[in-house]
């Protein structure tokens, strides 16, 4: 099963403003930086949870419906399912009724109906639309994920001339990994 982002999130979970703050720095020349840095936090925060903390859209591939019905995406939070198709074997689209599938948000699993389309294509002949995120706003995320966010984005800032001399830092300092970790979404 893969995923690829379609709708990335409007918004990111830390301002500029706020991050500069927690930063203590009273300039505006280094915002672009900031900015880059918070995308870029988010972003890591992101891969290593598999947890959206912004509402936002992704594509997930699978071959072939599940035995026990149930699609397990492994993106948190789920939301809801946007859309549904399968592909025929020449590769043609066909749309699913996606009122028909139960997205179940606490097992953050999508339930097949009974009786569903058969994609004629062995690979990647159903792809699901999933919405995933806590939710629109940046206080719709967990503070502990927004706090792991500034610490990142501060590690980031702090250090970036070490990296740029060429010595080693730790990518994901031990307390942000902490934090994060009883949000990361296990994958077998």
């Amino acid at each position: 099963m893969s995923a690829v982002l379609l709708i990335a999130p409007a918004v990111e979970p830390l301002s500029v403003a706020n991050a500069k703050a927690f930063l203590r720095v009273a300039h505006d020349d280094d915002d672009t930086v900031i900015a880059s840095l918070i995308a870029a936090a988010r972003g890591q925060i992101e891969a290593q949870t598999r947890c959206a903390l912004i509402t936002q859209t992704w594509r997930v591939t699978c071959d072939a419906w599940p035995a026990d019905r149930r699609i397990r995406p492994r993106l948190a939070p789920l939301r809801s399912l946007a859309a549904a198709r399968v592909f025929d074997a020449s590769g043609a689209p066909r749309l699913l009724d996606a009122g028909a599938f139960a997205v179940d948000t606490a097992a953050g699993a999508i339930v097949v109906p009974l009786a569903p389309a058969l994609p004629g294509r062995a690979a990647g002949g159903i792809e699901l639309d999933l919405v995933c995120g806590f939710g629109e706003a940046a206080s719709d995320v967990p503070e502990l994920l927004r706090h792991a966010l500034r610490t990142l984005v501060a590690h980031w800032y702090d250090n970036r001339g070490l990296v740029a001399i060429g010595q080693s830092i730790a990518m994901m300092p031990a307390s942000v990994a902490a934090m994060i970790a009883a949000y990361r979404v296990r994958s077998l």
